[in-house]
């Protein structure tokens, strides 16, 4: 487990600072003091040090960008041992033929061995909190439990909870119901009992309801109910593939989002994942009423062909939108800076206009609105004096990044342009959380990544033998 100790105060300085807070500031030559976990002061860095002095650490960020840490609203953990094993298929296939089997197959510490892989690519990447979107019986609650306190990650993790009813006509046979009796209501709650406010309040635990595709409404409300009872945050899939619409209207005869309305599924601390095809009215007012989340997720969509969900008309309505990569089979990456990019263009190709979206804004979805879609807006998400001390240093000077300047001698590029349009997971030089640096120089501090890589390869050849599945050749290449 990461150590809570922490230095008595650490100047970051020299460096351009993007807040991301209500005014919008970016600060060049600016600096950070930390101290005790939290921002204690943030400015020029000649005020900062004119006003506290230098503290015994010192960090010099020149050329630099420092941004609060981001946030993946929506991530499989177990799913990066699956990487390149579900391609271009369809959703309702890529779950029943690949995805389900091969999850109903992890044992004993493959769910640590997968949390692990992907924690480690997420901060090497720059995410710094993410919410587990459906975290199955298969992986183990202490395992991931156990990866999140020895990476220092900080982690909201969604337990799931389901029933096995499904529409008949769809055929959706899910290989992990037969663990279906330790995914209960009950099973749940006892995760949070055990382990919400764990690692110095590193560790949420969340409800996560399965998708519902015929099962009955008072299911999904007793799901809703208990969440509320106890203030538990609580995430599910919704309206991402075409099918998944006319399920509404014609097993609940309603849309959506009224479907979650009546099953207490709305909230300020309910995120729904993809949100592709919904009912814009009345959909859209149901959430920004409720303050519910809609966690984009473009690159998934895309490859799974669900189609593209209406962001630009969310902002419009005043829904918090905040940003997810899904797992590694139907996004290949858990690159936030990808998907940053990806949400930034996307829905000006679709629609034929520019600038639909900006990149100031995909930055806001990927952090601020996913503090706030987490209930934890006071705490992260901006780099604000109070706030807890999670952030990223970027480090642009490559030739993909050239020629911005901080100091705006040369260069036009736009810091904020930089980072979402030229930048990627690794620009990352160092990840801080709640104040303990836990990646420098792009490398983990608190763990081998040749170890996790090797732990990686091991299980998930367990896994396809123990499953049948494989790697499709479905592209008809001979392989020699």
């Amino acid at each position: 487990m990461v150590s809570t100790g922490r230095p008595d105060g650490v100047l970051y300085f020299n460096a351009t600072l993007i807040t991301v807070n209500q005014s919008r500031d970016v600060i060049s030559d600016g600096a950070i003091l930390v101290q005790n976990g939290v921002i204690k002061a943030i400015g020029k860095t000649s005020e900062i040090i004119s006003e506290f002095g230098s503290p015994q650490t010192v960090i010099s960020c020149s050329n630099r960008i420092i941004i609060p840490g981001l946030i993946n609203t929506h991530a499989h953990l177990a799913q990066s041992l699956l990487r390149g094993l579900a391609e271009d298929l369809p959703l309702h296939s890529w779950l029943c033929d690949a995805i389900w089997p091969l999850e109903a197959s992890y044992q004993d510490n493959d769910g640590y061995v997968a949390a692990r892989l992907t924690i480690a690519e997420m901060l090497k990447s720059g995410t710094t909190c993410f919410l587990e979107a459906m975290l199955t019986h298969g992986s183990g609650i202490e395992n991931v439990v156990r990866a999140v306190g020895e990476l220092g990650v900080r982690a909201c993790l969604g337990k799931l909870i389901k029933t096995t009813e499904t529409n008949a006509n769809l055929k959706l046979n899910d290989a992990r119901d037969k663990d279906v009796a330790s995914m209960s209501i009950e099973a749940a709650l006892m995760a949070y009992k055990t382990y919400h406010g764990h690692f110095n309040d590193r560790l949420h635990i969340w409800f996560a309801a399965g998708t519902p595709r015929g099962s009955p409404v008072s299911a999904h409300a007793a799901i809703g109910s208990t969440a509320h009872e106890y203030g538990i945050g609580m995430t599910m899939h919704c309206a991402e593939a075409p099918a998944d619409r006319p399920i509404f209207h014609s097993e609940y005869n309603c849309s959506p989002l009224e479907f979650c309305k009546k099953a207490q599924l709305t909230s300020k601390k309910t995120v729904l994942a993809h949100v592709v095809h919904p009912d814009p009215n009345p959909d859209f007012e149901i959430m920004r009423e409720s303050g519910t989340t809609v966690s984009h997720n473009p690159t998934s969509n895309c490859k799974l062909g669900s189609g593209i969900s209406p962001i630009p008309d969310m902002i419009k309505a005043n829904v918090n939108v905040s940003l997810g990569t899904d797992g590694a089979p139907c996004n290949n990456t858990y690159d936030m800076f990808r998907e940053m990019h990806l949400a930034a263009i996307l829905h000006s190709g679709a629609r034929e206009s520019a600038g639909l979206i900006t990149a100031y804004d995909v930055l806001e979805m990927a952090t601020i609105n996913g503090a706030r879609a987490l209930g934890l807006a006071a705490e992260i998400g901006s780099l604000e004096i109070g706030k807890k001390a999670d952030f990223v240093v970027v480090n642009p000077d490559s030739a993909d990044c050239a020629p911005w300047d901080p100091n705006g001698a040369v260069g036009g590029m736009d810091p904020i342009t930089l980072l979402v349009h030229g930048c990627t997971g690794t620009n990352v030089e160092k990840v801080v959380i709640d104040g303990i640096m836990v990646v420098d120089d792009g490398e983990l501090l608190h763990a081998n990544e040749k170890v996790i890589i090797k732990q990686a390869r091991d299980s998930i050849a367990g896994i396809k033998k123990r499953s049948g599945i494989g790697a499709r050749n479905h592209m008809n290449i001979n392989y020699i």
